[in-house]
């Protein structure tokens, strides 16, 4: 237990909030629900300030249902004198729109730090400080596929270094360090591009919490997703991974990181190997099995995995399997069938528990077998933009835009991926 002084100050660490990533009813009421009650405890708890660490949004112009309401509840903080900083992440950057954190940053309800210029090649940052307490915060934003990367390179470290006070810096990037193994395929700085002997390090983008130290880096801390934003979040947290934020005690150090725990739903996790069944008696059997379970009031993800010996994998029904988790009262039903496959009709076997590793996986390894002369449709560099590509055309039709409109974002949005504005203006 700590005994507060005068100079004892408290500020939330908030990443990966994700507004708008489900169109699902329950999820769209859970996911707002679980922002909701980060702020509600921020405000409880009288923290001096807020940063959110990127990902806010789910995408740089959001569902404008789900926005609005953030906003309010956000407005909420801040009429409290509660000021709330952020920086881009990966989804809410883009290089050809005006993203909703700069329409909000314009509208003084949040406030970005990343503020800098290139001089002499040199990428030199300037600290934001909180009025209040004195802390300075200075960071750097995501952008697509990893290319952050580059502005770390750049970094003048050595002026960030020399600067004396409380500091903190901000980022949306995976540490090549710290890069959980289930993100093998994910863009990664090395720890050595980030400026030293900062007070805490603020990441984001790895939607689990973590918290580390590394030689003349101490507290690199992660918060985690806030929900989820993808379907492996809610596999994670069926398995029983928490999902918060963190409040962070300091006068001129650290004091303490306190993680707290954002619960809105229960969750409840079946894993079926379907390995050496065929595909009628795998069915039978796996349906059979979840006709039992008690489903009521939560959230339930199915995974199906292995070699099926006969039958077609999609002989077994998502459809099926949603509809008897929904009658034993499940409050939405998540199936995860990437890993199962059958003998008689896989003629490739791709190994990974989700779509963008699948995609991943099949890129790298059939990328050089297109002849291209090219060298950024070539290697790393062409696998980075098909990816980028593939993200451009998954997205879908937002909230009273017209088909016209749809199909000029997505023409705009995949010609500034593959660098073509200047041919096209």
């Amino acid at each position: 237990m700590f005994l507060w002084g005068e100079t004892m100050y408290k500020f939330a660490h908030i990443s990966d909030c994700h507004i708008g990533a489900n169109r699902d009813p329950v999820l769209k009421n859970l996911e707002f629900t679980a922002f909701s009650k980060a702020l509600d405890v921020c405000v409880r708890e009288k923290v001096d300030f807020i940063l959110i660490t990127g990902d806010l949004f789910h995408a740089n112009i959001p569902d404008m249902e789900m926005a609005n309401e953030a906003v309010k509840k956000m407005k909420e903080v801040t009429d409290k004198g509660i000021p709330i900083y952020v920086i881009y992440g990966s989804h809410d950057y883009s290089p050809n729109q005006t993203s909703m954190v700069d329409i909000l940053d314009s509208a003084g309800l949040i406030k970005k730090i990343v503020k800098g210029k290139i001089v002499d090649g040199k990428l030199k940052l300037e600290f934001t400080v909180d009025p209040k307490t004195g802390a300075k915060l200075v960071g750097i934003s995501a952008r697509k596929a990893g290319l952050e990367k580059n502005y770390f390179e750049i970094l003048d470290r050595e002026s960030l270094e020399k600067e004396q006070g409380f500091k903190i810096f901000a980022f949306h990037s995976a540490i090549l360090e710290l890069k959980p193994e289930f993100l093998a395929e994910m863009e990664a700085v090395p720890v050595s591009l980030l400026p030293r002997g900062f007070d805490y390090y603020a990441g984001g983008h790895i939607h689990q919490h973590c918290e580390t130290s590394l030689p003349n880096y101490p507290r690199i801390v992660y918060p985690g997703a806030l929900f989820a934003g993808y379907p492996r979040d809610f596999e994670q947290s069926a398995n029983g991974v928490s999902r918060g934020f963190l409040i962070i005690h300091f006068d001129d150090k650290v004091k303490a990181v306190n993680l707290h725990e954002v619960h809105v739903c229960d969750y409840l996790y079946y894993e079926y190997d379907a390995s050496n069944k065929n595909s009628v008696q795998a069915r039978k059997e796996l349906l059979e099995e979840l006709s039992q379970i008690d489903a009521q009031g939560k959230v339930v993800v199915v995974k199906v995995k292995g070699e099926l010996s006969g039958g077609r994998a999609s002989d077994i029904s998502a459809h099926e399997i949603r509809n008897i988790l929904t009658e034993n009262g499940a409050i939405h039903v998540i199936v995860n069938r990437y890993g199962l496959t059958s003998k008689e009709y896989t003629a490739l076997k791709v190994m990974g528990d989700d779509v963008a590793t699948i995609e991943s996986r099949l890129i790298k390894e059939n990328i050089g077998a297109v002849h291209v002369t090219n060298e950024e449709l070539k290697g790393e560099k062409g696998v980075k933009l098909a990816l980028e590509i593939l993200k451009v055309l998954r997205q879908g039709q937002k909230l009273n835009e017209s088909k016209k409109d749809y199909m000029e974002r997505i023409q705009k949005a995949a010609i500034e991926v593959l660098g073509l504005g200047e041919v096209f203006r």
